[in-house]
Order: structure tokens, then sequence, then C-alpha cells
């Protein structure tokens, strides 16, 4: 009798092995740090970009087979679209969620209904394994522009940055976000020294949303415990990644990744479904934090 596949494990075995060959280098590249680079991935055919873990495999593996994009389609929506998988190509799963009513039958002839939840998979192809597609010419905009760009974005969610504080950080209790000043930033071999300044803002803006009067994010508690700490750290390397590739800049590795490799290999291997908490909160965050851009703008409109 076959074994059902357990796809929580499949998953979360890959991205494992991904952060573990990360942290076997001097740079302690995680799989969402080197993908981000290459732009939020995003399917070919409906233009919507893939959410949660499914953006930590798709960049994991155009990161492993040098895809130049991060468009992505399945067998069927690219042949709707007029171009064919070439022969021999192989497919990278991507999960999703369901749900099914199951009704069962009580006392008195009623039926008590429940809700099972499952995860289901499907299997997409990059741009780069199909024959008919050309890919559309998208001019990027300079460093400078996705700078401001960026600098927009920050200034657009409205929380209190206290520049000065010598280290970065988020207080809860205060509900500010402290940064050192601008000019303690280097630039590193793959960002300039304002990439990384905006890549450690964004990484303590995911964490201002976790407060009460925002997306209330307690990730401590009955599940994850004292792991609370370190899963609410990985959600926000998740979501300053996510930011990154939105915005166009460089996502460099923390130097405080060394700190964190363990506990986020502890909490993954003790509970599978770990990293599908992780990113799905981290997409919940980037999302809360790009839509202030769009009340930005209707606000301006307003004024004007």
């Amino acid at each position: 009798m076959a074994h059902k596949r357990d796809l929580h494990q499949d998953v979360t075995n890959q991205i494992i092995r991904a952060i573990e060959a990360g942290a076997c280098g001097d740079q302690w590249v995680m799989p969402w740090t080197a993908g981000a680079a290459g732009g939020m991935p995003h399917n070919a055919t409906t233009g919507h970009r893939y959410r949660g873990v499914n953006v930590v495999m798709l960049w994991f593996e155009a990161q492993e087979r040098a895809y130049p994009a991060n468009q992505w389609a399945s067998y069927k929506q690219w042949h709707g679209a007029g171009a064919q998988v070439r022969k021999g190509e192989r497919g990278t799963l991507i999960v999703y969620a369901g749900q099914t009513v199951v009704r069962d039958p009580a006392e008195g002839g009623e039926e008590n209904e429940r809700t099972i939840r499952f995860l289901k998979c499907s299997h997409v192809f990059n741009a780069a394994q199909v024959d008919g597609y050309e890919l559309p010419t998208v001019e990027r905009p300079d460093l400078a522009e996705r700078l401001a760009h960026a600098e927009r974005f920050v200034t657009a969610t409205g929380a209190d940055i206290r520049y000065g504080q010598g280290r970065a950080f988020y207080s809860p209790s205060h509900d500010f976000v402290g940064m050192p000043d601008w000019d303690q930033f280097k630039d590193t071999d793959g960002a300039t020294a304002t990439e990384n300044a905006y890549g450690v803002l964004l990484h303590e803006l995911t964490h201002w949303t976790k407060h009460e009067r925002r997306l209330d994010r307690d990730l401590g508690g009955q599940r994850f415990g004292d792991d609370g700490y370190a899963m609410e750290e990985l959600v926000a390397e998740l979501g300053a990644a996510y930011l990154c590739a939105s915005l166009g800049i460089a996502a460099e590795p923390r130097a405080d990744h060394a700190r964190y490799i363990e506990n986020w290999l502890g909490v993954l291997k003790a509970d599978k479904k770990a990293i599908f908490t992780a990113a799905a909160r981290a997409s919940d965050a980037a999302e809360y934090l790009e839509a202030f851009q769009g009340l930005a703008a209707l606000n301006d409109r307003k004024a004007a």
C-alpha cells in the first residue's frame, strides 16, 4: 500500500537543506537572501505574485538552476499561452491550501459538519523551460530612482522611526523603530550602504506590523513557546526579503544570521508546519505595509 505524501514534511525538508547549505558558507546566504535579487516570483499568465512558502521554494529553484527571470506557470497555463514546456523539463513544486466539509451522522438523524483543511500541490515551470514565449522587456529604474521609491514606501507607513539609536530594533512597548544613523551602514560586495540600510529598516518595519493595533502577531504561547522569538525573527527576515525584492533593492545577508540559524533549524525540524506559518505571516506583513502605498496615493489625490 502506497504511503500518502506528506507535503508539509517534503517542503520543510527541502528548505532545511537549503538553510543548512547556506549556513556552511562565510556569508550565511539563506535561500531567500540569494533569491530576492531576481524579484518576486509571479505567474506569467495571470500576473499574480506567489506568496508564503512558495516564494522561498521558487527563489531557491531559480537560484539553483540559474534561471534569469522569476516568471512561472503550470504546464496547462503555458500551453494556453501558446508556449510549450520542453521535453524532459522538471517542474517545481508549489503548494496551496484547500478545505472540505465533512458531515458526520449524529443521533436523531441530524448531521454534524466539520471542516477539514489540507494541503494540495501543483508543479510550475519557469519561463526558461519553455519554447514559444518571449520574456517581456521591462526597463528597470536606476538605483537612485529605486532608492527614492524605497524612501517613499517607508514614509507612507507612518511608522515612528528614530535614528541615532546605535542599533536597529523595534520597541513593542513604545511602538517605535530604532535605527542607527545612516552613515553607520557600509557598502558590501552585493549592495550599497544605502541598500543595506533600507534592508535593515524593512526588517524592523516587518516587526512593527506585529503590534496589536496592526496584525496582532504573537508567535509565542502554546505552539512555539520559547521559540516564538526565533520565529518572529524568521518572519522579519522573510518579510524584508519579500519587500526588498518588490522594491528592487539588494537583500544582503544580515550579520546576526549566525545567531539565529541553530534556533531556526531547531524550530523547523520540530514542527513541519513552522516554515509555512513564518512564510505566510511574512507575506501578510509585506502586504500590510504595501497597502499604505495605495492609501498614501489616495490621500495625495484628495489633497491636490
